[in-house]
């Protein structure tokens, strides 16, 4: 690992051992990428492995389950951070938009599993990152940021335009709903939230979701509410809180934040719970306060309507990426850590929890 200064990224370890057989409601440390990443997509693919991709460069690597190991795979075309990934049906990755030092980038690529190659797809209508990417049941891919959203066709390759929203909507995750809509948070809280109809191609306004930060944890739960938790800083303090969506009435209701923390991450488990692990913190100090990773993790029991403590992290981390396997495990990945000793070192180290 390496200092990370100006958003640069560094070269982690070689993975090395498989995971250990541990308790359950526990993290224990898997493999580490072979590249640090921060600002990377992590996917699950249909053979159950994770691909990592971006973050810095333009390198990509697999993560094995089975072995606990990472393998690089190839390069993307274009280096990219802060993009966007979603599965394909046919099980290509499509991979767009995001930043690198030319700026935001509007361009988009596929990743094909069956050659670990990447080739050039047709590029976005307009440039974007911190903007939703939602696989429809047609197939189709919606992108939506702002007042303004676009469609890719896998079939052809191309992006074409659709329905804007009558709000501005944003954050890097949209819910689609068991009807097939989608949900696109609005921005602030006064501005509603937004639904997209595949079928005629429209958004309408529903209910307001209150204060969104860009890089809030969006889930769809076995209920078929959507739950959503965020977070933000004011002055020396972070809060975080959570939302309920409610598809049948269109309206939020609110519920208690996991942590005094921001820029966690987390994911909805098999069993219904939400996830949240890791953040950062600002800790007061002497001439100038500090910010500090945390190592925390919290399960929201839909249930109960309440927050429980959970086994935290080896690594305090934020900015990671979470993703649910196959088996029910959590993949934690890359992110960031800061200490009173060291500030913005960009992790390779991986951890899995298991529920």
């Amino acid at each position: 690992m390496k200092l990370r200064f100006a958003g640069l990224f560094a070269v982690g370890l070689v993975a090395s051992t498989a995971f250990p057989a541990l308790g359950s409601g526990t993290f224990h440390t898997t493999g580490s990428m072979n590249v640090a990443r921060e600002s990377h997509t992590a996917t699950l693919l249909s053979n159950g492995q994770v691909l990592a991709a971006g973050g810095d460069g333009s390198s990509a690597e697999l993560y094995n389950p089975a072995t606990g190991r990472w393998t690089l795979t190839g390069n993307m075309n274009v280096p990219r951070s802060n993009h966007h990934a979603v599965l394909l049906q046919n099980g290509q990755v499509l991979v767009a938009g995001g930043l690198n030092a030319g700026g935001t980038l509007a361009s988009a690529e596929l990743y094909n599993p069956s050659t670990g190659t990447w080739t050039v797809t047709g590029s976005m209508i307009t440039a974007r990152y911190g903007f939703s990417l939602t696989l429809l049941p047609n197939g189709k891919v919606l992108a939506a940021q702002g007042t303004s959203a676009e469609l890719y066709n896998p079939a052809t390759g191309t992006w074409s335009a659709t329905g804007s929203p009558t709000s501005a909507v944003g954050g890097t995750t949209a819910a689609l709903l068991r009807d097939g809509e989608v949900l696109a948070i609005g921005l602030s809280n006064n501005v509603p939230s937004e639904l997209y109809n595949p079928s005629t191609g429209t958004w309408s306004a529903t209910g307001n979701a209150g204060i969104i930060s860009l890089n809030a944890v969006t889930a769809l739960l076995l209920n078929g509410d959507v739950f959503v938790t965020s977070s933000f800083a004011s002055g020396r303090a972070s809060y975080s809180f959570a939302e309920v969506y409610d598809p049948s009435t269109g309206q939020f209701t609110t519920e208690n934040g996991p942590c005094s923390c921001r820029a966690f991450n987390g994911t909805v488990l098999q069993t219904g719970k939400v996830l949240v692990a890791g953040g950062a913190i600002t800790v007061p100090g002497n001439p100038y306060p500090s910010t500090e990773t945390i190592n925390s993790a919290e399960l929201w029991d839909v249930s109960a309507q309440a927050w429980t403590s959970t086994g935290s992290l080896k690594d305090s981390r934020s900015g990671q990426s979470m993703t649910l396997l196959t088996n029910g495990q959590v993949l934690a990945a890359g992110g960031s850590q800061s200490t009173k000793n060291s500030n913005g070192v960009i992790l390779a180290s991986a951890e899995l929890y298991t529920p």
